[in-house]
């Protein structure tokens, strides 16, 4: 169990190597999503599926995927209005408060509910996230949640210290500033008129009593104390949340920067055999690796395969298969032995004549599309014998791409996939060929994942305002606020105590429902076509791809004694129409 503690304590609390720029993060992408063994020029040992001790971290991947997987993790430390997150997926929910005084802003609503999707004992299946890694993103909301929790622990001294002793001064105080709240609403910045005159009534009534009361003795020290002492306590959690909200911010600018702190989440380490908690977090994240490894993903039709993006293109070869001249009949083939010469060929794409850069290396698999209804929310993993954890084995794949070509069921795709832009863009080329009666045909088909949203992107801002000169009233100058408003002082101390208690404090101040079925990339990516050059990469991706494709199926054509005639003049014809290939919404038919 020692030998387990090190391995994992390696990874995970010397903080993850997505936090660190340059080769700690794309040493881990190396380490992230392992192909189907045989089938992937990158393939590795595929630990996806293995929960023992010592199995944390899958061998094999893509590197260069930190920009995309650092900005989503910047969410976790954020300390904008939830309302943002909502409006850029207009599938995600948030539930509204109870009491308003209680609702959480954008990270701690997108760390809880993170955790709460992926590391849930109940949960539904995940997403695969192409261009990221899941599991740092989990790694940092744990470790945004671990810091608000230090923050809360001594907020809650305070609440105890004054809210005890003083508590209906500071249950008065309290319903002053939800009243507030809900006068005003709690997405504007300021109280509206009649939110500031109840809350000038209230101050108002307070001096009025701590001036003068109807009675003296003890009872009149202690209302005096019991108006005066929240003050107090409010001055001193002030502090506190300053100091956190410092904290956060520097975590939140160093992941966008590429500079950001490791995230440090011990609790996720085992200290004894009994440590039950942290076996939970342990398992659940190698569960997330695991399903990021998985060779099974999702077509919804309109919105195309999940996590891969829409079908913008698709480009068929179909021609006849007859014999060759003076060649009585062809040797038989099957689909597989077309399949598995294209997967040669295209493990060479990155080479060419010319020392030009060219493509990168890309990753080569073999998938399974399994089609569900397009408002589906959920999917549903296989399971028996042709299942290996989360992934296909090896021979079942080869019986779908001979036999399951039409009619009900899954299908087989060969695909080419390119992460670039740092993780921003990701374009994936499928690839099947299917024979009914004399008729090969093989269709090329391209999708594409853009950017993360413009949202993850920005990094905190200095609180300033403009403001009048009190001499030179024509001229303005900058004032810098408080990094915490008053308002937000009283809503952290006033959550910090019902922090122990994750359901009672969803159930008062609401939370994030994400959207189904979930990946943390394709819920939150933007299309890549309003950035020139990605749009540019996808399209030209797709002309390579297809002639590499063509010659190396015309090549199998030709030995197993085939005429090729017709064959390659429609390929002809096919490179010539994706010279100029226009991006359109392919599946979405005009019917």
């Amino acid at each position: 169990m020692c030998a387990d503690h090190g391995s994992w304590e390696a990874v995970v609390v010397g903080g993850t190597s997505a936090s660190r720029p340059g080769r700690g993060a794309a040493s881990r992408s190396e380490r992230s999503g392992g192909p189907v063994a045989g089938f992937d020029d990158s393939s590795g040992a595929d630990a996806a599926s293995d929960f023992r001790p010592g199995a944390q971290i899958p061998l094999s991947g893509a590197a260069g995927q930190t920009a995309a997987t650092q900005a989503l993790a910047s969410a976790a430390y954020r300390d904008d209005a939830v309302e943002k997150l909502i409006a850029i997926n207009e599938e995600a929910e948030f539930k509204k408060p109870r009491i308003s005084l209680f609702e959480p802003n954008l990270g701690e609503a997108f760390s809880r509910a993170i955790q709460t999707r992926l590391l849930g004992g109940a949960r539904n299946p995940l997403i695969q996230s192409f261009g990221i890694e899941p599991q740092t993103v989990v790694e940092h909301c744990l470790a945004a949640t671990r810091v608000r929790k230090q923050r809360d622990s001594q907020l809650t001294l305070v609440m105890v210290l004054f809210g005890i002793l003083f508590l209906p001064g500071v249950l008065l105080w309290l319903g002053a500033f939800q009243l507030r709240r809900t006068i005003a609403g709690s997405k504007d910045k300021r109280a509206g008129a009649f939110g500031m005159v109840a809350m000038v009534a209230v101050g108002a009534l307070i001096v009025l009593f701590a001036i003068k009361l109807p009675f003296g003795g003890f009872w009149a020290l202690y209302l005096r104390a019991m108006l005066i002492t929240p003050v107090i306590g409010w001055l001193w959690a002030k502090q506190i949340c300053e100091r956190y909200a410092k904290d956060l911010r520097g975590r939140w600018s160093g992941l966008l920067g590429g500079g950001g702190v490791g995230a440090k989440i011990p609790e996720a380490v085992p200290q004894d055999p009994g440590d039950a908690g942290a076996e939970r977090i342990r398992l659940g994240l190698a569960k997330v690796a695991a399903e990021q490894a998985s060779n099974l993903v999702y077509y919804a039709g309109p919105k195309g395969i999940l996590g891969m993006g829409t079908r913008w293109g698709s480009w068929q070869l179909a021609e006849e298969l007859v014999p060759a001249q003076g060649e009585d009949d062809i040797n038989p083939f099957r689909s597989w032995d077309v399949v598995r010469a294209i997967h040669d060929q295209l493990r060479l794409l990155e080479r060419g004549p010319l020392h030009t850069g060219g493509f990168p290396t890309p990753s080569i698999r073999h998938w399974i599309v399994s089609p569900i209804a397009e408002k589906a929310k959920a999917v549903k993993r296989p399971e028996g014998q042709e299942v290996e954890g989360y992934r296909i084995r090896d021979f079942e794949i080869q019986r779908i791409c001979n036999e399951q070509q039409f009619g009900a069921g899954n299908r087989h795709y060969l695909g080419v996939q390119f992460v670039l832009w740092d993780g921003q863009l990701v374009i994936t080329l499928l690839i099947t060929v299917t024979v009914l009666h004399h008729t090969l045909r093989i269709e090329v088909t391209g999708h594409a994942l853009g950017p993360v949203h413009g949202l993850f992107m920005g990094g905190p801002s200095a609180k300033t305002k403009q403001v009048a000169k009190s001499v030179k009233f024509w001229e303005t100058r900058t004032v810098k606020l408080p990094l915490v408003e008053p308002r937000e002082v009283v809503r952290l101390t006033a959550r910090a105590p019902l922090t122990w208690f994750p359901p009672v404090l969803d159930y008062l101040g609401g939370k994030l429902a994400l959207p189904e079925p979930f990946g943390l990339r394709h819920a939150w990516a933007d299309k890549p076509w309003r950035h020139r050059f990605m749009a540019d990469d996808a399209l030209r991706a797709a002309t390579p791809v297809l002639r590499v494709v063509h010659g190396a199926a015309i090549k199998v054509l030709a030995e197993n004694g085939c005429d090729v005639e017709k064959f390659g003049s429609r390929s002809l014809n096919l490179s010539g129409a994706v010279q100029d290939p226009t991006p359109k919404k392919a599946d979405s038919y005009d019917a």
